[in-house]
């Protein structure tokens, strides 16, 4: 497996977990709670994330942010966004200042 590819991959695990038992799968029983639950885990491990960058080692942050990850792609499947669909989001911005690209959003 590729570097990256390998977001698109556990994209593709995370999904295939909507609707199996929710006792034979972390995914599944997040999929079972409901977005607000994975939303909030996607909160906590940006916290996570956030502590660990601010009093921990790189390796540290490199787990946390994995789990962050995970937690996100939970999310996009819940939430029916694809991969692509952020990749093409980051493509479009790509050579665009940050400050102007905020500047440009219409739901300010």
């Amino acid at each position: 497996m590729t570097d990256q590819h390998i977001l698109d991959q556990l994209y593709a695990v995370v999904s295939e977990r909507k609707g199996v038992d929710p006792e034979t799968s972390y995914t599944a029983r997040l999929f079972a709670k409901g977005t607000a639950k994975i939303a909030q885990k996607v909160g906590e491990e940006g916290v996570e994330t956030v502590i660990a960058a601010l009093a921990e080692t790189p390796e540290k942050v490199a787990s946390e942010s994995a789990d962050l990850l995970y937690h996100l792609t939970v999310l996009w499947a819940d939430q029916g966004v694809k991969p692509e669909d952020v990749w093409n989001i980051l493509a479009e911005r790509q050579g665009i200042s940050g400050i102007a690209e905020k500047a440009s959003r219409t739901d300010k």
